[in-house]
């Protein structure tokens, strides 16, 4: 899928998502259930996706789906950051913030026997259905979001959901000083 921002005299006036099928071909274009209003700070937009089983999956893993988590840009300067989380999959997920240890790499945490990773030292999540902060997961087709104050370090945005992290479902956000 992909998400496309309209505007209109500098405003967002519609947030669109495309669904691409097999071999890239757009499917459809779909407006989002909702939109973020006005975040404060440093705006970073976040795009999580996936494919269903058939659709160029790598394997086993949660109904045999490939995921990833997109963060553009990938760094800002320290102080307030707002994470707008838009789901292009087809199924619900979330964005949990962890700092990354100096040279750890991300992508490298060990997930539990529960297929998480541990949640300690997170700094905040988007995991509500068309609001900011906790919730029960963004469904596919909606927004959440989070505002944080962040230092210069690196960070690591990741889904949680079971399963999801291993299956490709994070990404480095570097925040400068």
């Amino acid at each position: 899928m992909r998400f496309h921002d309209v505007r209109l005299a500098g405003a967002v006036s519609a947030v669109m998502f495309t669904t691409v099928v097999a071999g890239g071909a757009a499917a459809q274009t779909q407006p989002l259930k909702c939109t973020a209003p006005p975040l404060p700070g440093h705006v970073v937009n976040v795009t999580l996706a996936d494919m269903g089983p058939g659709m160029m999956s790598d394997g086993p893993g949660p109904q045999g789906m490939r995921m990833r988590l997109f963060a553009t840009p990938a760094k800002v300067p320290a102080g307030t950051v707002s994470l707008r989380v838009v789901n292009e999959g087809v199924i619900a997920h979330e964005v949990v913030v962890l700092p990354l240890a100096s040279g750890q790499a991300p992508g490298r945490r060990d997930e539990g026997s529960d297929q998480r990773v541990d949640e300690a030292g997170s700094l905040g999540e988007a995991s509500h259905d068309c609001a900011a902060g906790k919730g029960e997961g963004i469904s596919p087709g909606a927004m959440g979001w989070t505002t944080l104050t962040l230092r210069p370090g690196r960070y690591e945005l990741v889904c949680n959901f079971p399963g999801h992290y291993v299956r490709g479902m994070y990404a480095e956000l570097d925040v400068t000083g």
